[in-house]
């Protein structure tokens, strides 16, 4: 049996933890606190780390660490990517400009995006269309990446599985060396 680290990174409120609560077989750890940030209505936030686990049919087992939104936690970024296998970036298309949001994580991530594959979820894009996605592939145009990106709801098991059958389609062909 392998076991493989992905990393779960976005904005406060993204999904983050909802998503690996969707996906992990044991209950998520989560170091959630009540939230002392007035700019967001969220009443509690990740300020450590989420932690979840799933097994694959080949018995291998997928690990995931879902990182603080909060920019404040960034050097935790840096300790909680290491060894990823591959990283899923989420997005809350409510918020007031989410392609900035994308923005801090393209340049927070960018040696590690460099080697690893990653594909961007976004969130609520139903009820708020603006920016599209298409929006989104030109924002990674301009950090020169070419990503896949998808429309999610992290509460969906199914949705939150395809995200993770992406990254690791994108080793699978190739694309990344393991």
């Amino acid at each position: 049996m392998n076991e493989y680290k992905i990393l779960f990174t976005g904005t406060m409120g993204a999904g983050k933890t909802t998503a690996i609560g969707a996906v992990s077989e044991t209950p998520p750890i989560v170091t959630d606190v009540v939230n002392n940030d007035q700019s967001h209505t969220k009443e509690r936030t990740t300020v450590g780390l989420d932690f979840g686990q799933f097994t694959l049919d080949s018995g291998d087992r997928i690990r995931m660490f879902g990182t603080p939104g909060q920019s404040r936690f960034d050097f935790l970024w840096k300790i909680l990517s290491k060894n990823a296998l591959g990283m899923i970036i989420l997005t809350d298309n409510s918020r007031p400009d989410p392609l900035a949001d994308l923005r801090v994580y393209l340049e927070g991530f960018a040696d590690d995006l460099d080697i690893m594959p990653c594909a961007i979820g976004i969130g609520r894009l139903d009820d708020h269309p603006s920016p599209s996605m298409d929006d989104y592939i030109e924002e990674l145009a301009r950090h020169n990446r070419v990503l896949p990106v998808l429309q999610v709801d992290v509460r969906k098991k199914d949705d939150v599985i395809l995200l993770i059958d992406t990254l690791l389609a994108q080793l699978e062909a190739g694309m990344f060396g393991e």
